[in-house]
């Protein structure tokens, strides 16, 4: 973690809570939205010059903002009724975020030219818009009546329609006029309802076969629904109550690249080897948080992302994965997985698939055959309990490893396990049972984690050669001064990052590379600071010493002379807090202000 604090200080004088409260929130569903505005339109239509605007047009509401071109903004301006004084010519109207209840016919219908119209926000009801309110607007293209109190859809919806978005809203039915005969219509937003399979007509998209994003999450549909237009590009189903998907639902569904099934009841038995078969464009299919035992057969070849996290599969056949040439991500995190269920070729052949995330399963030791061209390799919080010679003997590509939280220990660490891993730049084994830093580590890592063991000790030469390592975290193990072998830290010519604290370190280590920026040093058992203890490292910004053992007899304000760069000295929470110039702080965070101030006017 980086310290919140960008200005020099003492905290033996000041304290400063750097932390943060992280409040958990209910996941709710998020789409991106542009409200689409249309071209203005031919200067053939528009009125010219010369000619005298009738009173109407030279209105706008209170609070309001108009512009000559026909948009109208009243966003956030506390409106309870629908405004009448609007220009006729308005073509963009914005009244989100207000408390309108109801809109009186005659009020909108007059707005003839309104191309976007944008309700978000309100407090609209079914009984306060008339079934052919909106079908009367012959130029509406954009529809926006997300977070309102709607309870049915409307209606009669005008054919010149271009995008739908009735997201938020209390809506159980649908009309087959709602959304039927839009031959425009490309996007259709109806997340967070209280749809059902009966509120859903038979043909809900009739002769509206140009819709390309249709967005159902988050409602009680136990079935996917019939007749969906065939130029879909994606379809969100996430968060419903679906338990089986018919062979032939996305049978005309050839264009769809995005695929949301998370959050639903589906079983294998729910569906068959065909079910995805003729989504012959697929690039992302999410499937996770559901009951399935294994991974579905039938899978298009072009997935590049599939999510199959938070499920029940406890293992892998040969071939049901082998025929997505295109897979790139596969997550199978919080699964049953056992290595013993995965078949040695269950990877064969994927070349691009990089990332793969096994953590929260149950495998007792790394599967073999693991994807050839494997970057980051995720398997923490299993089971495994040793690092054989050839578990990577094969994964050259490999970038980012993690087997933390595992019951790995020292003695089942192979001398050779991580020899072929050349490219390797990020290691994680915190949380096992280790009692000394491994040997053999790659020479090209640049962060190691080895937080939360019972390391005791750093053995000789085990730290030698990692010229590149700029990160370095042992912190919570059982290290004192003597258990690192000498010159150890030194050889570590690029660290920037060492987290020592939570040991039983009982001064400053000696010798620090001259590269270090952060040193972690607290909760250890540390009684003296000698003056030269900083000596190697002048480029030091933040040092943490609190709960230690330190006394102002044991400290001397000298022994921080000539760290010019140091930002932050935390020795808070010691024996007894030691006197220090506060002028020299003071003198520190004024001319640090006036820098950011120097640079603020460079960039202005």
């Amino acid at each position: 973690m980086r310290p919140c604090v960008h200005v020099l200080f003492f905290v033996w004088l000041l304290t400063c809570p750097c932390g943060t409260h992280e409040q958990e929130e209910e996941e709710e569903e998020e789409y991106e939205y542009i409200l689409e505005v249309p071209p203005e339109e031919d200067s053939d239509d528009r009125p010219s010059e010369d000619a005298k605007p009738s009173p109407r047009a030279l209105l706008c509401p209170k609070d309001c903002k108009c512009t000559q071109e026909g948009v109208v903004d009243c966003a956030g301006v506390d409106l309870r009724e629908f405004p009448i004084e609007l220009p006729e010519f308005t073509n963009h109207l914005s009244l989100q975020n207000n408390q309108i209840e109801e809109i009186p016919p005659e009020d909108l219908t007059r707005l003839y030219r309104l191309e976007t119209l944008n309700l978000q926000n309100n407090r609209l009801t079914s009984r306060g818009l008339s079934d052919d309110l909106f079908e009367q607007l012959e130029n509406l293209s954009y529809l926006y009546l997300a977070n309102n109190k709607l309870t049915l859809a409307p209606r009669f919806l005008p054919s010149s329609l271009i995008s739908a978005d009735f997201a938020a809203n209390y809506i159980t039915k649908l009309y087959g006029m709602t959304f039927g005969h839009k031959p425009h219509l490309r996007s259709v937003y109806l997340h967070n309802n209280k749809l059902t399979d009966a509120g859903l007509p038979e043909d809900i998209f009739n002769s509206s076969r140009n819709v390309e994003i249709l967005i159902l999450s988050s409602n009680f549909l136990k079935y996917v629904p019939k007749n969906l237009p065939p130029a879909l590009n994606k379809l969100h189903l996430r968060n419903n109550k679906l338990e089986k998907i018919p062979v032939e639902a996305f049978s005309n569904l050839s264009d769809l690249r995005e695929l949301y099934l998370q959050n639903n009841l589906l079983t294998n038995e729910g569906m068959s080897n065909e079910t995805f078969g003729k989504l012959a464009r697929l690039e992302y299919l999410d499937l996770s948080s559901n009951n399935l035992m294994h991974i579905p057969g039938g899978l298009p070849r072009n997935i590049v992302i599939l999510h199959l996290e938070k499920n029940n599969i406890r293992s892998i056949s040969k071939d049901v994965l082998t025929q997505i040439r295109n897979l790139e991500y596969l997550l199978l995190h919080n699964n049953k997985l056992r290595a013993r269920g995965m078949h040695p070729d269950a990877f064969l052949g994927l070349k691009k698939l990089h990332t793969v995330h096994m953590y929260n399963n149950l495998l007792e030791k790394v599967p073999a055959g693991l994807p050839r061209r494997v970057k980051t390799l995720m398997l923490l919080h299993n089971q495994i309990s040793s690092i054989s010679k050839n578990d990577f003997a094969t994964t050259y590509f490999l970038e980012d490893l993690n087997l933390s939280y595992n019951k790995i220990m020292s003695s089942t660490v192979h001398r050779d396990a991580f020899r072929k891993l050349r490219l390797l730049k990020t290691l994680e084994m915190s949380g096992n049972s280790l009692k000394s830093v491994p040997y053999g580590l790659p020479r090209n890592l640049e962060i190691l984690k080895l937080k939360e063991n019972d390391i005791s000790s750093v053995p000789h030469d085990t730290l030698s050669g990692l010229s590149k390592l700029k990160e370095l975290y042992l912190s919570n193990n059982k290290l004192k001064i003597n258990s690192v072998y000498t010159g150890a830290w030194v050889e570590l010519s690029s660290l920037q990052l060492l987290d020592l604290s939570g040991n039983l370190l009982s001064y400053v280590p000696p010798d620090l590379p001259e590269s270090l920026e952060y040193l972690y040093l607290q909760s250890n058992k540390i009684v003296t600071i000698s003056d030269n203890a900083f000596d190697s490292t002048p480029n030091i910004k933040r040092i943490f010493l609190r709960f230690n053992l330190l006394t102002p007899e044991t400290v001397k304000e000298s022994a921080f002379h000539g760290l010019e760069k140091l930002q932050v000295l935390d020795i808070e929470s010691n024996l007894a807090l030691p006197k220090v110039s506060k002028k020299k702080v003071v003198e520190k965070e004024k001319e640090e202000e006036e820098e950011e101030e120097e640079e603020e006017d460079r960039r202005r």
